[in-house]
């Protein structure tokens, strides 16, 4: 661990592994870069998401106690939030969708996630307050679409029930039942008044520091707690349910953990997937079930494997982009010594060729950024024999195996990753469990790309053509090009406002965030101001018309961007 934390210019990491009823706990690294103080074993963590896992459990147990049901609807508990949901009258949002990640709610916005305007005690209700109902996307139950939104509805439920804060409930009647005295739903932190003493620094590129910061959607993703409290908890989760012989949480609802139902890829019979806090999950040789997460200088993942009893977690205090965290989770796996999982052997599909195409996640993640993830996120599939090649734009390609009629199995898993799921009306989707993508038509693929392609040669040749008038100063009938040449110039002017901010401030109203919204909506109007000055000059020049061109191209872009709601760009509430 040592050596892996080395290589990859981490900070450090505690972890525990549980084999049996045997648990190890041990740490690595440093706890802080400006003491190069060494990280100890028994040294407090945040987990980000991981928090998911804990606050399921709590839900569970509230339906264990008959307080809740895993199919009441949310809209009468939280009559406080608007839902715009197509499918209301058949299938409303219920607990086991906000659990599972299944009620086509988006993640979150800008302004619920990188903002510093929330204190540890603002009313989670503030998240939602002054914006639209939140939009269903893909009928509820139907597909996997990640989203802390849910979570956080879910922490409001545990509110509404509770009649307490949700932090406050869960430390007493979850925590504390589970012997986990060195955690906390509460928010802790590094500096200042709140500091404990135990919590070690959080850390970005470079040995950044940067201390925990409260959140409005602090139910997704705020925990603290330490390598031996998470090894009790996996070690429960495991169990038949009981504390000290007496019943806590049903078995069977804890047996559910994990496992994927009712959505279209589990019906195709793909066990990969999302369950009631925790996912089933196929890496290194082994199948867990597992939950990761990230928060403010912060990685770790919990994984567990029940059958043979065994589990592991680790927590590295520095959030750093393009390293593998999935070495120190395979070597933590190797510690465990499971028994090999046993691979689905490929089988021969017919008509495999019907499923070729471009594709386009459907629902992607983050609605406020449908544009980017349709154009740019699209995958295109094709057949190769007896496999299908799944090409995603910005990765590799994975050459997928048949291993049943609607199933297909990656090389690196020993399940099959994929299904193949025809929809009533005939669209055509290929889920992966946590992501489903839609075939849509070449032609709209086409027209997405030229927009982009026609914008962006415009916007080139817009800044060339003006620096062009600027150099020789002669003429005045091409300076009508200075004005659109200005408006993409002045699409920079935020970048030294944002570099001097944290990134934790996008979506609060800053300076470079106002400029922002200020210069992307004088962009448009930028091109249509140039458009009527060239207008008066008559009759046009070659590179008049040029420039006029490169102006109706950047128009029509900008015309594209804010109809996906991207012009002008606006990242607070």
């Amino acid at each position: 661990m040592t050596r892996e934390l080395q290589s990859h210019g981490l900070q450090g990491a505690v972890w525990s592994t549980l084999v049996d009823d045997t648990v190890d706990t041990g740490a690595a690294g440093i706890r802080d870069a400006r003491s190069n103080a060494p990280m100890r074993p028994d040294d407090r963590v945040h987990v980000g998401s991981v928090a998911k896992t804990l606050l399921a459990t709590g839900v569970l147990r509230l339906i264990t106690q008959g307080k809740l049901t895993l199919d009441a609807p949310v809209a009468p508990l939280l009559p406080d939030i608007g839902f715009d949901n197509p499918w209301a009258t058949t299938d409303p949002i219920r607990v086991r969708h906000l659990l599972d990640h299944t009620a086509g709610l988006d993640d979150v916005r800008f302004s619920q996630a990188f903002t510093l305007v929330p204190r540890e005690d603002t009313p989670l209700r503030n998240a939602f307050e002054g914006r639209d109902p939140l939009r269903v996307r893909s009928r509820p139950g139907a597909r996997h679409s990640y989203s802390n939104t849910g979570y956080t509805l879910l922490g409001m439920v545990v509110e509404r029930v509770a009649g307490q804060r949700y932090e406050t409930y869960l430390d007493a009647h979850l925590l504390t039942p589970l012997r986990m005295h060195d955690s906390t739903f509460a928010f802790t932190t590094q500096d200042g008044e709140r500091a404990h003493p135990r919590l070690a620094m959080g850390h970005f590129e470079n040995g950044a520091t940067h201390a925990a910061v409260p959140s409005y959607i602090r139910p997704a993703g705020q925990f603290t707690t330490t390598a031996a409290d998470m090894a009790r908890f996996a070690r429960f989760l495991m169990s038949d349910g009981r504390i000290d012989g007496a019943p806590f949480i049903d078995p069977a609802l804890l047996r559910a953990m994990g496992e994927p139902v009712s959505t279209e890829a589990a019906d195709a019979g793909l066990r990969v997937g999302y369950g009631l806090g925790l996912s089933t999950r196929d890496r290194h040789g082994a199948v867990g079930r597992c939950h990761g997460g990230s928060t403010v200088g912060y990685r770790a993942m919990l994984c567990l494997f029940p059958r043979e009893q065994r589990a592991f977690f680790v927590a590295v205090n520095a959030d750093v982009e393009g390293v593998d965290y999935g070495r120190l989770d395979r070597t933590l796996i190797d510690t465990l010594d499971l028994p090999p999982s046993h691979t689905q052997p490929q089988t021969k599909a017919s008509a495999l060729r019907e499923w070729e195409g471009v594709y386009i996640p459907a629902p992607n993640r983050f609605a406020s950024l449908e544009w980017l993830d349709t154009t740019l996120n699209f995958v295109h599939v094709r057949r190769d024999g007896d496999t299908l090649r799944f090409k995603p734009f910005q990765s590799k390609e994975i050459v997928l195996q048949p291993v049943g009629d609607r199933l297909l199995r990656a090389p690196d898993r020993t399940l099959a990753s994929h299904a193949l799921i025809t929809m009533p009306d005939g669209r055509r989707v290929i889920s992966t469990g946590l992501q489903s993508y839609e075939r849509v038509s070449l032609a709209r693929m086409a027209l997405l790309w030229g927009s982009v392609i026609a914008g962006l040669l415009g916007c080139v040749w817009l800044l060339i053509s003006g620096a062009f008038v600027l150099i020789r100063r002669r003429g005045t009938a091409n300076r009508a090009v200075l004005i659109p040449c200005c408006g993409l110039l002045a699409l920079v002017l935020p970048l030294p406002f944002f570099y001097g901010q944290s990134f934790l401030q996008l979506g609060d109203v800053t300076i470079a965030s106002v400029l922002l919204a200020i210069v992307t909506a004088l962009w448009p109007l930028s091109m249509l101001a140039g458009l009527m000055a060239a207008l008066r000059h008559r009759p046009w020049s070659a590179r008049m018309t040029l420039d006029a061109a490169a102006m109706l191209a950047v128009l029509q872009w900008t015309c594209v961007l804010a109809w996906w709601g991207l012009v002008p760009l606006r990242m607070w509430a």
